[in-house]
């Protein structure tokens, strides 16, 4: 069985999206930000992140979750990037977002899910 690593669909801006981070929006990602998504998300997580860490990870788990690249830029330019009263929280968000990329969301069981037991042959 294998995980989607998206959110479950979140309140975000202005309105309720999922958020993705594929192999390519991972890739892109560690060249946006000049380093790897497990240092990106230390850095989220220590709150020794760069601004980049945060709207590149949005606006990548945007688009990973479905919405058009344009859209994305355009969601990310005006609730990420013109507001940053609301970076902190933002930096929050986005680290939820690659943690549930990278690590799997909270209600995902680890491992390979159980295999119904044999039945006892007579």
């Amino acid at each position: 069985m294998s995980r989607s690593g998206k959110t479950p669909p979140l309140e975000w801006a202005d309105g309720t999206y999922e958020f993705g981070l594929n192999w390519g929006e991972l890739a892109a990602l560690q060249d946006a930000c000049d380093a790897g998504p497990f240092v990106v998300l230390a850095r989220l997580a220590s709150s020794q992140w760069r601004i980049e860490d945060v709207s590149t990870t949005i606006r990548l788990g945007l688009i990973g979750g479905g919405i058009e690249p344009t859209k994305a830029l355009k969601l990310v330019k005006t609730y990420v990037e013109s507001r940053p009263q609301d970076l902190v929280l933002n930096a929050s968000f986005a680290r939820g977002i690659l943690e549930t990329a990278i690590v799997g969301a909270p209600d995902e069981p680890p491992g390979e899910p159980q295999a119904a037991p044999e039945k006892a042959s007579d």
